[in-house]
């Protein structure tokens, strides 16, 4: 894996895993009352988005092993250019229903480096 791959793949890591780490607990009642918790998470998909859309320009097989992966660069347009319309229930769907299989992909491919 060429080195510029595995940095995009870390980042998307430390993204994904501080996600994690900040929702870990909570429930969605309290990310709702929580403004900087939800401008955290935020911040944190958009550098998934963001990394992973430059590792598909760089490596686009690689890119493409990780499940759904254009439809992660499309929520990070959405949450970049389209912040107003922003739904609260999808992000957090997306903590609960798709972000550990993401953080098993990518530890997966950074595993067989």
């Amino acid at each position: 894996m060429r080195p510029e791959a595995q940095k995009y793949l870390t980042d998307i890591q430390v993204a994904a895993d501080r996600i994690d780490r900040f929702c870990s607990g909570r429930q969605f009642e309290q990310y709702l009352a929580d403004e900087m918790l939800r401008s955290a998470v935020e911040r944190q998909f958009g550098i998934i988005g963001e990394a992973l859309a430059r590792l598909a320009k760089e490596e686009p097989v690689l890119a493409a092993s990780v499940p759904d992966h254009a439809t992660i660069i499309a929520f990070r347009n959405i949450l970049i250019h389209g912040y107003a319309s922003v739904d609260d229930k999808i992000v957090w769907g997306v903590i609960e229903n798709h972000l550990g299989a993401l953080r098993k992909k990518v530890a997966e491919l950074l595993a067989q480096g």
